[in-house]
């Protein structure tokens, strides 16, 4: 069996695009995985590492407005359908799975034309532009939030599955992971991240919080910067007056390797809302405090931070309202209400899908002829 593994751009897209290789891979033997992308993207870095087989095409988004970049882009579009059709004339895929993004139109556009079963699997509430114009030609389409039926007509194609996460993530030793983390069993753990990255506005907001944060009793904290804000964020937290080698209960660190250990033993996290992220804590139940990246395409991060608010299991910082007055407010009510954070954790808990790939295979069933999967 072959099939063709589209989506790239960022790794919102590419990370559950390889969970589902790896899952067929895994459950099909001989299935031969080619995974779609383009060079420009965060994929041609990703990939080559991966031992996946992978091919670039030429395409680019398409801007909002009018002008001549995008004359430019409808150029790189009709190139990136010509050499889809060659790849899928090649590669004879029996099925074409993407996960969105710009190079995804063309690949899957192409493919089901050709004839090719086409099952699509979007990350957040509010579905991609992409994924939202390849909804006619899809056969099957997984979605993470239920909020994102709405925005399909044809409900008969859809599947709520969950994003698929690492399996790190679902096997971590919390005995283990406080150990390796040098923290403390019997307390409240609080994890705080804005991504591999960092984001400015809660490193900010945190920094200025530390003196307050260093007081609260039988909690700690785990505070990753991400690498390029490290030392803005330290610089501004002994502005104040305060050691870094002796901030008690805080754990500040650019970047940790073993992440699932900090969101394994985390009672609440305080973070952005990424798609895979909020996957990840919700298939723990994991109570939080989100501050959505308010310049993510179409807003999603806001739109996937509602989806939980809606349902108790977080609380919604928009990004420009966030200062350190207003998160110490929120976090003291959480941390102070013990009741409250088990209904959310309640809430986070029946959110979560931690068997999302497997659901993803079975609807891929639904989509390939039987005789391809014995």
């Amino acid at each position: 069996m072959n099939v063709i593994i589209t989506g790239g751009g960022t790794g919102g897209h590419i990370y559950p695009a390889l969970a589902i290789a790896k899952g067929l891979q895994e459950t099909y033997v001989g299935c031969d995985i080619l995974y779609v992308g383009t060079s420009k993207g965060l994929e041609a870095g990703i990939l080559p590492k991966t031992g996946i087989n992978f091919r670039f095409i030429t395409v680019e988004g398409l801007p909002r407005k009018i002008n001549f970049q995008s004359l430019k882009s409808g150029f790189k579009f009709l190139k990136g359908l010509g050499q889809s059709f060659k790849i899928i004339s090649e590669f004879k895929p029996d099925a074409i799975v993407s996960t969105g993004g710009y190079v995804a139109g063309p690949v899957a556009w192409v493919g089901s034309q050709m004839g090719v079963p086409l099952m699509l699997h979007e990350q957040n509430s509010y579905p991609g532009i992409t994924n939202k114009l390849l909804a006619r030609r899809a056969k099957r389409i997984c979605l993470t939030f239920k909020d994102s039926k709405q925005y399909f007509k044809d409900k008969s194609k859809l599947r709520l599955t969950g994003l698929p996460i690492r399996s790190e993530i679902l096997k971590v030793s919390k005995k283990g992971s406080y150990k390796r983390l040098g923290l403390d069993p019997r307390m409240k753990t609080v994890l705080i991240t804005g991504g591999s990255r960092g984001a400015w506005s809660i490193n900010n907001a945190i920094a200025k919080s530390m003196a307050e944060l260093i007081k609260i009793k039988n909690t700690q904290f785990i505070f990753i910067t991400g690498e390029a804000s490290y030392l803005e964020t330290t610089e501004t937290i002994k502005k104040q007056g305060i050691n870094l080698e002796d901030m008690g209960n805080i754990t500040i660190k650019p970047y940790i390797h073993n992440m699932e250990d900090a969101i394994g033993i985390a009672d609440l996290v305080i973070g952005r809302a990424g798609a895979t992220f909020l996957a990840e804590i919700t298939a723990l139940g994991i109570p939080a405090i989100l501050v959505p990246y308010p310049w993510a395409t179409e807003n999603h991060q806001e739109h996937n931070a509602r989806s939980l608010v809606k349902n108790g299991a977080a609380i919604l910082i928009k990004d420009h309202d966030l200062t350190s007055n207003n998160l110490l407010k929120e976090l003291d009510n959480l941390l102070l209400n013990e009741k409250r954070l088990l209904s959310m954790k309640k809430a986070s808990q029946e959110l979560g899908e931690p068997h999302a790939l497997k659901k993803i295979l079975e609807v891929f069933t639904e989509v390939v002829p039987y005789n391809l999967l014995s």
